[in-house]
């Protein structure tokens, strides 16, 4: 039988005494094994009937499933994952599982059924930062009857203060209140009025997690770092001919032939910027449909040049074609790398995962909207590549998760191809900037 390490035990011993608490560890730290534990004390002792976990889509269906074999065997039958049609769905529900998982897309349904869970856990609480959104409003109605509320997490403040509070609030409203509002103008200065611009009052960040530290289990990075092996990032730069790039940065239009790309807003633009770095530019097409009032939209890519991915051929090639994880952002890049390497394998592929962890494909590609939660890929290789960055700090540190958690014997590599004097350096240096507001937080933690 498996056994938590120490520090986990500790974890899952704080869930256990808390109905309502937040378990903030880095990633890979073994969160699932942890909740797991808990659950499985309240279940056999009588203090919880029955769990709802609420998870991302691929972690619902592949991750909590296959843990719950490892770490919660006495469960008297396997979780019900509570996906797919309606009907697959409600049958989840209306099952003996003592643990139901599902995913964020089905809390609206959720909502609109009868449900006997006396417990739920939000596994990446972070995807409820957001307490106006109309997720945010089902999940209300659907946590008001239940006593237990566990929320799992790797940063509360991925993207700023702001973000915590609508996390605290599914968890226990006590912590921070139930009005947005209040606590903005508590802890926060209105700049700029006509564009809702607010700035953190002075040590705001240190009282807001004073206030939440009685309901959150800090996992000091130091105390996990040393469990796994290191991780390094290594900056990867290339040039490009700029001439194109500055134009659209200056005039947020360009022309090729008879055809012009145009960027609406300085939104808009950045984006086009960054594909740009890449190497490529999206023009899309509107024409008449054959059906009366409707429109035909054609999204096609116009290469500008090739230096992202010959710095990537001659990166894979010095690492002697070793099995290694790539991260893309935009469709054309996915095409692109397919085009370049046909034997390389994505996570929709048949059996991708397993294959992967047995080291059996070499390049498997990944958007870390797909691959930033939950998944276990540190048995298959130690090397990961972004050939072009996500914005949220979130989502690159989950990315790199994957293989950098417990299990993982080597060390990690991570390699950040940018291109010089480009939209790259902005994101780049704006993860750093948000990974200080995390740091922050956590010292306020312990």
């Amino acid at each position: 039988m498996l056994t938590l390490r120490p520090y986990q035990q500790d974890a899952a011993d704080f869930l256990y005494a808390r109905p309502r608490a937040m378990v903030l560890a880095p990633v890979g730290a073994g969160k699932t094994a942890i909740t797991l534990t808990a659950m499985t004390a309240l279940l056999t002792d009588g203090a919880a009937r029955r769990f709802l976990v609420v998870a991302p889509k691929r972690v619902a269906t592949s991750v909590w499933p296959a843990e719950a074999v490892k770490w919660a065997p006495e469960l008297p039958m396997p979780i019900a994952v509570c996906v797919g049609t309606p009907s697959q769905r409600l049958a989840a529900l209306k099952s003996n599982a003592w643990v139901v998982v599902t995913n964020y897309d089905n809390l609206q349904w959720l909502a609109e059924q009868e449900l006997d869970f006396d417990g739920i856990v939000f596994d990446e609480l972070t995807r409820l930062k957001n307490p106006s959104g109309a997720r945010f409003k089902a999940l209300l109605k659907v946590i008001e009857p239940m006593t237990v509320r566990w929320g799992l997490t790797g940063s509360f403040t991925s993207n700023g203060l702001e973000d915590v509070f609508g996390q605290c609030k599914i968890v226990d409203q006590s912590l921070l209140g139930r009005s947005k509002g209040a606590f903005m103008q508590t802890y926060f200065v209105l700049m700029n009025k006509e564009y809702g611009e607010w700035a953190p009052r002075p040590r705001a960040l240190q009282s807001v997690m004073e206030r939440i530290k009685p309901a959150t289990y800090l996992l000091e990075p130091g105390e996990y770092a040393d469990k796994l092996p290191p991780c390094h990032t290594v900056e990867m730069r290339c040039d490009m001919d700029m001439a194109e790039y500055k134009v659209m940065k200056k005039e947020f239009v360009l022309r090729f032939g008879d055809t012009q790309i145009e960027a609406i807003n300085a939104a808009v633009v950045t984006g086009k910027l960054q594909q740009m770095a890449s190497g490529f530019i999206y023009h899309t097409n509107t024409t008449a449909s054959e059906s009366p009032g409707r429109f035909d939209t054609v999204q096609t890519a116009i290469w500008l040049s090739r230096h992202k991915f010959d710095l990537l051929d001659d990166l894979l090639e010095e690492n002697q074609r070793a099995n290694t994880i790539i991260a893309y952002t935009y469709k054309e890049e996915l095409a692109e790398l397919k085009r370049q390497y046909p034997h390389a394998v994505t996570l929709d592929d048949k059996d991708a995962i397993e294959r992967w962890n047995a080291g059996k494909v070499e390049l498997l590609l990944v958007h870390p909207k797909s691959a930033g939660h939950g998944l276990n890929l540190q048995h298959g290789g130690c090397r990961m590549v972004f050939l072009s960055l996500p914005w949220s700090l979130e989502l690159f540190e989950q990315t790199v998760g994957r293989i950098h958690r417990s299990g993982q014997k080597n060390d990690v590599w991570v390699y950040v191809l940018l291109t010089n004097n480009t939209v790259d350096e902005k994101i780049w240096g704006a993860l750093h900037d948000k990974r200080a507001v995390s740091d922050i937080a956590l010292e306020a933690l312990k």
